[in-house]
């Protein structure tokens, strides 16, 4: 930003080189584009996100089922590593339990899924299952898709300033190295005769 400032301060000075109004052309039209483009970026990203996701959510929402699955039987398991502990200031056991639920049609179906909580055989609990009967995740809510789009958008103006930072870097690379280039050649046409102007030989 001090280039363009400085370029349009001293835009008559002789001094100024086509190198340097290129490298301050291109530093405003690099500003431009960060402060217009990668927020634009960003929100049409998240338009097009959140028309996918809700869209998957709603099929999510009709193709998934909540369903009472029956305890047969559990094995208890220690606690990852990597897992966090409760609010008690101890992990809690993995519960991997076996269980038995009817599919939409009827049918019935056995799995295994992880519960944290106690449990004992006997026991229900609900499981979401598809239009198979097979175990599944939650379905995704209208709020879930719109915290994912938001993430989504964010992310792509965020890639955007990024690219056209690295972009800018280069371009002004590429500028600097023609003016350098410049200066040599000027300084091999003029430097054999430098602190002689004047003098009688």
């Amino acid at each position: 930003m001090r280039t363009i400032v400085g370029l349009w301060r001293w835009r008559g000075n002789p001094l100024c080189r086509r190198t340097d109004r290129r490298e301050a052309w291109l530093s405003l039209w690099a500003a431009v584009l960060m402060v217009l483009g990668a927020p634009l970026v960003g929100l049409w990203t998240e338009e097009a996100t959140q028309s996918a996701l809700l869209r998957t959510a709603a099929e999510q929402q009709r193709d998934r089922q909540r369903t009472w699955a029956t305890v047969l039987h559990v094995t208890v398991r220690p606690p990852l590593d990597s897992e966090t502990e409760t609010a008690a200031g101890r992990q809690q056991n993995r519960n991997e339990v076996t269980a038995r639920w009817a599919g939409p049609d009827g049918a019935p179906h056995t799995g295994t899924v992880v519960l944290r909580r106690p449990i004992r055989p006997g026991d229900r609990f609900s499981v979401w299952t598809d239009g198979r009967g097979r175990l599944t995740s939650r379905p995704m809510s209208a709020r879930g898709a719109a915290s994912h789009s938001l993430l989504a958008g964010l992310a792509a103006g965020a890639a955007s300033v990024a690219v056209l930072e690295a972009a800018r870097r280069v371009a002004v690379r590429l500028v600097l190295r023609r003016r350098y280039a410049l200066w040599d050649e000027e300084w091999g046409r003029i430097g054999p005769d430098w602190g002689r102007a004047g003098s009688s030989s």
